[in-house]
């Protein structure tokens, strides 16, 4: 009976081995599955000084690069669906746009007459009495003026036009999403920063560290942390007719997964966050299980960078972007010195691995949690023998 107890620890203790309870897979496995039946799911790589300065040499996503800082023309122009005004003066009374001359009252009459305000239509042209259907589509107001004038010219005595564009629908930008107010919002002679424009929508409703500004021009669309544009001007960029501005709930946020004190999404807090900030802030590594040989970051890098880090490798084939995995020792004090300058980015998943003598005691445990009674009985029967 006793051989057959102890068959029966011994059997559970190595069932349990190969089927121990575990937050991930080990450094080893790590590295070992980045290829599988001649297939490369990831790269893997090794944290060294030419490995970071790469990354370091990153730039972040920005308005800056993206579409540039030109301020608009300065002379604004009439476009399709503007609603423009127009005010039509004579040189004298009696005319086609003036009042009748009044000779008993001693008055020389109106000399002016103001058109309703109307929509430039799809033709790019206004309705002007006695002048017809008149082009001004793309033209300065000056220039939309002076061909008002020269349609009536012959018409009106010495005629003179002022145009003024009351709702400029063309040259206005959309802001929707987390603002407090979303609207179309018409840009200004002067030229407007995207910041004016949101602020004119009525400001976010959010925080600014949860928030992300995403602007689509043209074909391009391009998402930066509003906390970017706020800390540098230089992304606060000048907004162009028809660009559209999106606020989003988007926070900053990475991973902390495995022998780790703390286990969650966890937000940055911050403009910036070092591998070394990440690690405090998710609790440390855990003395009795980590391995401090084992910490990764796994990242999606864009197609240029990964070209720089893995030129060879045929994940590069895809296109797009590559799945990489940073491995830290620390137990090398030179990798302590970098995680103070890796940079972690959003959606980043900072992983560390259990060490191998955390399995062997799991096992130890599991052994002594099946075998311990048995072996217990044991001993009472050799006691009351």
């Amino acid at each position: 009976m006793l051989k057959f107890s102890m068959a029966a620890a011994g059997l559970a203790f190595l069932t349990g081995c190969s089927a121990l309870p575990s937050a991930g897979p080990t450094a080893d496995e790590v590295t070992s599955q980045a290829s599988a039946e001649e297939f490369q799911r990831y790269a893997v790589l090794d944290i060294t000084p030419a490995v970071n300065a790469v990354l370091q040499r990153r730039p972040p996503e920005n308005m800056l690069a993206n579409f540039g800082d030109h301020r608009p023309p300065v002379a604004s122009r009439i476009g399709i669906g503007d609603i423009v005004a127009v005010t039509i003066w004579e040189a004298s009374a009696g005319g086609l746009f003036s009042a009748p001359l009044v000779t008993d009252r001693f008055s020389s009459g109106s000399k002016s007459a103001t058109i309703p305000e109307q929509a430039v239509g799809r033709d790019g042209s206004i309705t002007v009495p006695y002048g017809g259907r008149v082009s001004v589509a793309g033209l300065t107001v000056d220039a939309a003026q002076q061909r008002v004038e020269t349609s009536i010219a012959g018409k009106a005595i010495q005629p003179q036009a002022i145009i003024s564009i009351t709702r400029p629908v063309s040259s206005s930008v959309t802001v929707t999403g987390e603002v407090a107010a979303g609207a179309r919002v018409p840009l200004s002679v002067k030229g407007d920063r995207l910041m004016d424009v949101i602020a004119t929508a009525g400001g976010v409703r959010i925080p600014v560290n949860e928030a992300a500004v995403q602007l689509s021009r043209g074909s391009r669309t391009v998402r930066v942390a509003l906390s970017r544009v706020v800390a540098d001007p230089r992304e606060n960029i000048y907004m162009r007719p028809d660009d559209v501005v999106t606020v989003v709930r988007q926070p900053q946020t990475y991973i902390a997964y495995g022998a780790t004190g703390r286990n969650a999404e966890i937000p940055f807090e911050s403009d910036t966050v070092t591998l070394a900030q990440a690690l405090a802030k998710a609790g440390g590594l855990i003395d009795s299980r980590s391995d401090p040989a084992g910490v990764f970051v796994l990242r999606y890098e864009p197609h240029a960078i990964a070209r720089q880090l893995v030129p060879d490798s045929p994940l590069l084939q895809a296109g797009g972007p590559v799945p990489v995995v940073y491995r830290f020792n620390l137990r090398d004090a030179d990798n302590l010195f970098m995680a103070q300058r890796f940079q972690i980015h959003a959606k980043d998943l900072l992983y560390v691995s259990n060490a191998p003598l955390s399995d062997m005691q799991k096992a130890l445990s599991l052994f002594y949690t099946v075998a311990g009674p048995a072996l217990s009985g044991v001993g009472i029967y050799n006691v009351t023998r």
